[in-house]
C-alpha cells in the first residue's frame, strides 16, 4: 500500500532522539506518554486523514516501537519469517529451540507481540551469517494488519521453512 510505504518513510526520517523516545515506550500502550503520542501522530494522522487504508493505529505504533527498538533498513521483498529462518543455528538442539520459539510467534495474538518481535528483529540484526539484515517494514506493517487472519501465519511458516531449507 502506498500509505504504508509513506508511514515506513516517515519511521525511517526520524531523528536519532526521536528514535530514542520510541525506544523508551517499548511495551508501554500509545496513551502512556504524551511525547510519545505526539511523536507518532504526527507522522501517522497526516497520513491516515489522508487515506483511511493507512496502518491501523495499533499496528502502526506497534511498527513505530519495533523500528526504533531495531532500525533496520527497509528493502522490498525482505519478509522478517524468511529473513529469520534464515538465521536458524546449526547445531540439532539449537535449531528445535530457535524453531519452537518461531512457532510461538506465530501464535501470539497481535496484543502481546511485541516482545517476540523484538527478538526476531534483534536475532536478524545480530545474526553472524551472512545474510542481508534488511527486512521488507512495509509488507510487515500490511502483515500484522491482517495477523489475525490465519493466513498470515500460514504464509510466514512458509517463509520461514523455505529458508531454513536454503
Amino acid at each position: 500500500m502506498i500509505s504504508t510505504k509513506e508511514y515506513i518513510d516517515g519511521l525511517t526520517h526520524l531523528k536519532h532522539g526521536e528514535l530514542g523516545l520510541l525506544r523508551t515506550h517499548a511495551g508501554q500502550g500509545l496513551d502512556e506518554s504524551v511525547d510519545g503520542f505526539d511523536l507518532f501522530t504526527g507522522i501517522w494522522w497526516p497520513l491516515r486523514q489522508k487515506n483511511e487504508r493507512s496502518p491501523k493505529r495499533t499496528v502502526a505504533w506497534l511498527i513505530a516501537k519495533l523500528y526504533a527498538s531495531c532500525p533496520l533498513s527497509q528493502s522490498e521483498d525482505k519478509e522478517l519469517a524468511y529473513q529469520l529462518g534464515l538465521c536458524q543455528p546449526e547445531e540439532d538442539i539449537d535449531k528445535k529451540r530457535f524453531s519452537q520459539r518461531f512457532d510461538r510467534l506465530l501464535m501470539l495474538p497481535l496484543d502481546k507481540i511485541e516482545p517476540a518481535m523484538r527478538w526476531a528483529l534483534n536475532t536478524i540484526s545480530s545474526n553472524d551469517k551472512k545474510i542481508i539484515k534488511e527486512i521488507d517494514w512495509v509488507r510487515l506493517t500490511d502483515d500484522l494488519s491482517l495477523w489475525e487472519r490465519q493466513f498470515t501465519r500460514l504464509a510466514w511458516a512458509e517463509q520461514f521453512i523455505e529458508a531454513t531449507k536454503s
